[in-house]
């Protein structure tokens, strides 16, 4: 996978395969403005797991553990599957997701 191509889909477009091994698709009903926040969020919080691992600070990972989580969950890749929500369950998800981190964000 090449940043100018996106990653294969399956047929049913749920997952996307990745160097063989298939993950949860994003819900594509996320607005693109939102998608693009949640995956600011997420790559954020990925890297304070990573800062928190080198720094050997539990608490801190676990914290930033839980962002990734809200962030997965938010974007559709995690949770509930979204292809079995309705339009207004699926747009609570990442609403509320996204209010969360930007909240969590507010307070830092």
């Amino acid at each position: 996978m090449h940043a100018d191509h996106p990653p294969e889909r399956t047929p049913d477009g749920h997952h996307v395969v990745i160097r063989g091994r298939k993950w949860r698709a994003t819900d594509p009903s996320v607005p693109e403005e939102a998608a693009a926040r949640l995956r600011r969020h997420l790559m954020s919080a990925r890297r304070a797991v990573r800062s928190a691992t080198a720094a050997d600070d539990e608490q801190a990972e676990r914290a930033a553990r839980s962002r990734v989580n809200r962030a997965k969950i938010a974007l559709g890749e995690r949770g509930a599957p979204w292809w079995e929500q309705s339009g207004e369950e699926r747009r609570h998800r990442w609403e509320e997701g996204l209010k969360s981190l930007d909240a969590e964000d507010a307070e830092d």
